[in-house]
């Protein structure tokens, strides 16, 4: 297994690097089951990114009107304009949910249920157990009769009250259940770091399309990094990314070889 890792600048920079090089480094498989089953894809066999300076804009690929292509990803899709009824902002850090949504990530990010034992040990207030919160309305909230927590805002909360130095501030969105899924999440956790007083990420995906959906992906979760670190009172540092299966679906092949000047 090929261990394959881009140092770039910024993350158009890493976007073109990780597509200029699944050309050469990617194997060809076919899909057994979920999005485009029985097509093949190019995929790394595990990818790992370093960008030094995530929130460099444009956050969006670089197209240059010579290649005749349109940019995987347009500004309207991540911030709101014509022809989107919601934001890709909105779905990463909103809980809002249309009918037929398994889940959205910002579900699973800010309105995450208190039940179960965690329900029981908060209700009794065991603080050996449970770091018991306030119901403020909103790091933990009720609606219905049910207990909800925001991971984002509790984070923020954690490293204003508790200081910096904390690795237990991971951002989930998995849930043991989601193997159920026909499709279940591909983004699966952001875990954060404080070094320096400087937010860092650390991403990963299981699965993560790299012509569309690695750049909407990651401007997204820049603008969520710069929020908490602005909230925490920190700089915006650094992001790493992984994933054991970035990949190029075969209709976004021509378009990378378009782009990377290829034949």
């Amino acid at each position: 297994m090929h261990i394959h890792h881009i140092k770039a600048r910024d993350l158009p920079d890493l976007w073109f690097q990780a597509v200029h090089d699944i050309l050469d480094h990617g194997r060809r498989f076919t899909i057994n089951r979920g999005s485009y089953a029985g097509q093949t894809r190019l995929e790394y066999d595990y990818f790992t990114g370093h960008v030094l300076y995530p929130g460099t804009h444009p956050l969006i690929p670089d197209i240059p009107p010579a290649c005749g292509i349109p940019n995987p990803v347009e500004e309207a899709y991540l911030y709101g304009g014509e022809g989107y009824e919601r934001s890709y902002i909105e779905y990463l850090m909103t809980g809002h949910k249309e009918p037929g949504e398994s889940y959205t990530y910002g579900e699973r990010l800010t309105r995450v249920p208190i039940d179960g034992d965690k329900l029981k040990w908060w209700k009794s207030e065991n603080k050996e157990i449970i770091d018991l919160r306030d119901i403020d309305g909103r790091i933990v909230f009720e609606e219905d009769g049910h207990l909800y927590l925001n991971q984002i805002e509790w984070i923020i909360d954690t490293y204003q009250r508790h200081g910096h130095r904390n690795n237990q501030m991971v951002l989930q969105i998995a849930h043991p259940s989601d193997v159920t899924l026909v499709d279940p999440p591909c983004l699966r956790s952001i875990d954060t770091r404080i070094q320096d007083d400087t937010l860092n990420f650390f991403v990963y995906f299981r699965s993560w399309d790299l012509w569309g959906g690695l750049p909407a992906n990651l401007a997204g979760i820049q603008n969520l990094k710069t929020y908490m670190a602005d909230a925490i009172g920190v700089k915006d540092g650094e992001m790493i990314v992984e994933s054991k299966g970035l990949h190029l679906y075969g209709y976004a092949e021509d378009l990378a070889k378009l782009r990377c000047l290829r034949e």
